[in-house]
């Protein structure tokens, strides 16, 4: 049986898309060079156990896996960050650097609608750096970088995972239950969080203030009802930082490009900090998120604090698209026909063109180029002419 179709959530990229997709691409390797950003990439293939037998361990269900010819279980690249963690820790003398990346990431379970199981990313991670001159930096920077693409509107939902976690400190849940009600909360399910927390002996407001997250979302503004929510040191401490981090941003210019998302918390082991996510009207899923990690390279055997973000390529290609900002396609410079006995010609011309920077196309024979082109010129035996 001959297959044509390929396995839910992976897609071919065809030539036009393609097109807008390196245009925004180069845009960006722009962007991060002048930044001050090295590029990096890490093996697309991994064992297994990197990513089973760590703190921030993936769920193995999430994970593309296959075996090596030695029985060794593999897996396809489940997280850029992850990696470049490891790369730090593990390889770079001096891990106090900022890197970038354009790179595949491999997700088992996404599929169907905005996901996918195969995504294209651009990132970056700025290594060894602490502080909310940092954090406001990275925020700052991915505004920028969407602009860049010719993203318009975006706005910047920012959060601290220090503010439900030091709410929850006074609840004793274990890890996978503070996890579990995280995922409830962002999921609007309070009936399911209550009944979690009360069942852990939480006290009554405590358990208003988990319950009030979802609606901690807006102008700076909620920085006010946040802190009026709770008592808890670690979770005040965050709501203080909150607004150090916003200090810098109005400084900078970006006040406009900022709300405040208390009710949708990230990933607890994951994050130690700030998170944040990018997003326009026109989208109904985040262009780019990241956040503080500082103990992500902890699992492999050095403490490199780190703030960074990827942007979903794919995600900037549809917004683009419904804002009615793709790239125009460029215009072929010049087209060369070539008649019979005048191949040699037609190349010599080809190559001249070309080599001054030229986009040229050589076509077999007269009329099979319909692109327009500025330059249209005819190779016969005797030479080349202009038509």
């Amino acid at each position: 049986m001959v297959f044509r179709k390929l396995p839910t959530g992976v897609q071919d990229i065809l030539p036009e898309e393609c097109r807008i997709l390196t245009a925004v691409r180069d845009k960006l390797s722009k962007k991060f060079r002048l930044c001050g950003f090295e590029p990096v990439l890490s093996g697309a293939l991994e064992y297994y156990d990197t990513y089973s037998d760590i703190v921030n361990k993936i769920p193995q269900e999430r994970m593309f896996k296959l075996t090596d010819t030695d029985g060794k279980l593999l897996v396809l690249r489940p997280d850029v960050t992850l990696a470049i963690s490891r790369i730090a820790a593990t390889k770079l003398a001096n891990p106090h650097t900022r890197l970038c990346y354009f790179a595949d990431k491999w997700d088992m379970q996404e599929a169907g609608g905005m996901t996918s199981r195969e995504i294209y990313q651009a990132g970056v991670e700025c290594l060894g750096e602490e502080g909310a001159f940092s954090d406001a930096q990275a925020i700052a920077f991915s505004i920028e970088c969407m602009r860049e693409t010719g993203i318009d509107g975006l706005i910047v939902d920012i959060g601290h995972v220090g503010y439900f976690k030091g709410i929850l400190e006074e609840c004793g849940l274990t890890d996978a239950q503070s996890e579990e009600v995280r995922e409830l909360i962002n999921a609007k399910d309070g009936y399911n969080a209550e009944r979690i927390l009360r069942k852990a002996g939480a006290k009554e407001k405590t358990l208003n203030t988990v319950l009030a997250m979802p609606t901690l979302f807006g102008g700076a503004e909620v920085l006010a009802r946040a802190e009026a929510l709770t008592e808890n040191p670690r979770a005040l401490s965050a709501i203080a930082y909150l607004k150090k981090v916003y200090s810098l941003l109005v400084e900078m210019g970006y006040e406009d490009c900022i709300c405040f998302d208390l009710g949708t918390v990230k990933r607890l082991s994951y994050y130690s900090g700030i998170v944040f996510s990018g997003l326009v009207k026109e989208l109904g899923a985040p262009l780019l998120s990241g956040g503080r990690y500082d103990n992500l390279a902890d699992d492999f055997g050095k403490h490199i604090p780190a703030v960074g973000f990827a942007i979903g390529l794919k995600r900037v290609l549809v917004a683009l698209e419904r804002q009615g900002k793709l790239p125009e396609k460029q215009m072929l410079d010049a087209v060369v026909y070539c008649e019979e006995g005048g191949e040699g010609v037609a190349y010599a011309h080809f190559s001249k063109l070309t080599g001054e920077g030229k986009s040229v196309r050589l076509c077999a024979s007269y009329g099979v180029e319909e692109e327009v082109a500025a330059e249209r010129y005819l190779a016969t035996k005797e030479g080349v002419k202009r038509i």
